[in-house]
């Protein structure tokens, strides 16, 4: 028997799309609150809605929500055991993990690889229910072909106080990159905005509508070739390094998507972009504390590094 769910619309939802809503107010994909709209199962201040219709501030919403049984009965998460991916913290409020390439954070279509909540998920961890089904817990993400350090929030307070973090930009999230040539100067910040290419939707590029975007690089050694970064993100959008960089003509060593040179990847036996999360700072989202963790380079990164280093010798 469906359950209804009544409410004031909450302040945060005034405005936004029905579907889209939904899916934040009840943690569900945002694909199942467009069923449930088309199913008539959502009414504003009575009349029912559909999913492209706007949440009035004011009003009041009823849901009808399916048979909470039947839904457990087909979990939106596959847990599966990702090789490689290390817990380097845990306690009652988050996990983070050393992420190994070709992971992904989390499901999205056309992704039928390993996820990070799919693999929590076979670890038998809980996570925060929300976000859509698919990526509960999720606060941040990592593509898939970048290695290194995600939080995970196990509990809803530390879901809200880390998505409220990461939004206002007082996470520090600090990575290493191996990038062609030898950036000038060598200290820098790249502020150019970032949004989809005008021809590969596929990709990113640096655009004059794009989103606010602002990359700070310090170079920490220089190779025949190449040179080690220092990265801080003060923003975090999608492939945001590797944009930034192949922008200024200096890709991420393998980095084929945006510009690199297949015959370096080649020689140092790079098949992705040479990028690692290597640390992760913020405020405990309970006690306040600073928690800051590092991780190592994985093993195929080290090796390039090795290849270029061994150049000079």
């Amino acid at each position: 028997m469906a359950e209804t769910r009544a409410m004031p619309v909450p302040d945060g939802l005034a405005g936004e799309r029905v579907d889209a809503a939904l899916a934040r107010l009840l943690g569900v994909s945002r694909t199942r609150a467009a069923e449930i709209a088309a199913d008539g199962g959502v009414r504003l201040d009575g009349r029912e809605v559909g999913k492209s219709d706007r949440l009035l501030p004011g009003g009041w919403l009823e849901v009808d929500l399916p048979d909470p049984a039947g839904a457990q009965a087909q979990p939106a998460v596959a847990p599966e055991p990702v090789p490689g991916m290390r817990i380097v913290h845990d306690d009652d409020d988050l996990v983070v993990v050393d992420k190994p390439v070709g992971v992904a954070a989390h499901g999205s279509p056309g992704w039928t690889g390993p996820t990070v909540v799919g693999a929590l998920a076979a670890a038998g961890y809980r996570v925060a229910t929300s976000g859509a089904a698919e990526r509960q817990g999720i606060v941040h993400r990592l593509d898939v072909g970048t290695s290194g350090l995600m939080v995970v929030a196990k509990s809803e307070h530390a879901y809200t106080v880390l998505k409220r973090a990461f939004k206002e930009r007082t996470v520090e999230k600090v990575y290493h990159a191996l990038v062609q040539g030898h950036p000038e100067p060598t200290t820098g910040t790249i502020d150019a905005p970032i949004g989809r290419h005008p021809s590969s939707d596929w990709r990113f590029a640096v655009v004059a509508d794009g989103k606010p975007s602002v990359t700070h690089y310090e170079v920490l050694e220089m190779l025949p070739a190449a040179s080690l970064v220092e990265v801080h993100l003060e923003t975090g959008r999608t492939h945001q390094i590797r944009v930034h960089f192949s922008a200024l003509r200096h890709p991420c060593v393998g980095d084929l998507t945006y510009g690199a040179d297949p015959s370096l990847a080649a020689r140092v036996g790079l098949s992705r972009q040479w990028l690692h999360a290597m640390r992760l700072g913020f405020e405990h989202p309970t006690s306040g504390d600073w928690l800051e963790l590092t991780s190592e380079y994985p093993q195929d990164l080290d090796a390039a590094l090795a290849t270029l280093r061994d150049a000079y010798r």
